[in-house]
Parts: C-alpha cells; sequence; structure tokens
C-alpha cells in the first residue's frame, strides 16, 4: 500500500495543478484588505457565490470599517442573512470594525499575529487576507485544501493546523499562496467532499487515495 509521496512526485503534483489551474486566485470579490476581511468572515459555511452577491449590494454603501459602524447589529444581521450564522457574524465583524478603527486608525492590520486577535477571525481567515490582500506568502487550509491535500497526500495530518504545518514543510515558501488556490479549486471542480470525479482527474498516479481506496 502507497503511504507516502516522494519529494518528487510531491513537486509533480504540484506541477500538474500548475498546469490546470494557472489563473487560480480568490473567487471571493474585493478591492481592499477590509472587504476581502468582511467577505471572508461572511464565507464560514457559506458558499463564495453567496457571499458575492451579498458584499456586492453590501460595499456600494458600506466600504470601511467607519460606514459599517453606523449600523446596529440587527441592521447588519439584516443585510447578510442569506450568508447564515449571522448574529454572530454581524456581531464579530461590528467587533472587529470597532478594533479597526480604535487601534489600527481604520486599516486591516498586515500580519497574522494581529490579524487572529480580531472578532471571527481565524487562522484561516488572517492567512487569506494576508495571502490576498498583502501579498504574502502564506496557506489557508480550509475544507477543500484540508480535504484534498490528505486525499493526494501532500499532507498527512488529522487536523488543519498539522495540516498546514506539512503543506508549509512540502510546498516552497513561493508557492505557497498559489497551491492554496490550485488546492481549493482542484476541490471544487474534480476532488469532490462526497463523489470525487477521479476518472477525469490527472494525479491518480500519485493520489493516495485512488491507490488506496478507489483503485485498490
Amino acid at each position: 500500500m502507497k503511504n507516502k509521496l516522494t519529494n518528487k512526485e510531491i513537486k509533480n503534483v504540484l506541477n500538474i495543478l500548475r498546469d490546470m489551474y494557472p489563473n487560480a486566485k480568490s473567487e471571493l470579490n474585493f478591492s481592499n484588505a477590509f472587504e476581502l476581511l468582511v467577505a471572508t468572515i461572511l464565507a464560514a459555511q457559506c458558499t463564495d457565490v453567496r457571499v458575492n452577491k451579498v458584499t456586492s449590494e453590501l460595499f456600494k454603501k458600506y466600504r470601511n470599517p467607519h460606514d459599517f459602524l453606523k449600523l446596529s447589529q440587527e441592521e447588519l444581521g439584516e443585510l447578510i442573512k442569506s450568508c447564515g450564522f449571522y448574529k454572530n457574524k454581524s456581531r464579530n465583524i461590528l467587533k472587529t470594525c470597532e478594533i479597526l478603527v480604535n487601534e489600527y486608525n481604520g486599516e486591516v492590520p498586515d500580519t497574522r499575529e494581529q490579524l487572529v486577535k480580531l472578532p471571527g477571525v481565524g487562522r484561516k481567515t488572517a492567512n487569506v487576507v494576508i495571502s490576498n490582500a498583502f501579498g504574502k506568502p502564506a496557506i489557508a487550509v480550509d475544507t477543500h485544501v484540508f480535504r484534498v491535500s490528505n486525499r493526494i497526500g501532500l499532507a498527512s495530518s488529522e487536523n488543519v493546523t498539522d495540516t498546514e504545518k506539512d503543506l508549509m514543510k512540502n510546498i516552497v515558501e513561493e508557492d505557497w499562496s498559489d497551491a492554496h488556490h490550485w488546492l481549493i479549486f482542484h476541490g471544487r471542480r474534480v476532488c469532490n467532499a462526497r463523489k470525487p470525479k477521479c476518472e477525469a482527474c490527472p494525479l491518480t498516479q500519485y493520489c493516495l487515495y485512488y491507490n488506496n481506496v478507489i483503485n485498490k
């Protein structure tokens, strides 16, 4: 039974993913770091398509933390209701806006350490922001990245924190941010959670899941 990929196989997998998704990027719509931060908070347990539909209207009227603080939690909750968990999300967004105004002059901080201290911002969200808004190398492990990387063998962990560590070890730093998007795109388009399209996947010769489970 194949239980580990060699460094060469990992490199080959990443090269294939690079060729498959050369233009992979965040599918959340945003024009600045603050919009991405809000959109990523809203995206928790919600699709990017739904978030984009909500923020396309939301960001027309509310463009920065000062604007958001004109809203009550109930008012914001109504605007983001379709994203789910709107009570928690509206509370966290407004608390975050207060901190941004009071401690950061209304700007979004650009370090993971500062970001994870904001309400509603975990390590994944912080990595999304520093990578996509500030261009810093980071691997945000969402459900797609976790599933796909462990299925293929780019990681071998049972939680998101150790998966991130595995990926940071197995992927060169300059590719971290791109690899994050390659894995998300592959998870959404091919390596689905319930029924992966292995017959259409060019990674089967390397994939541990395919070789140990599907094709054993």
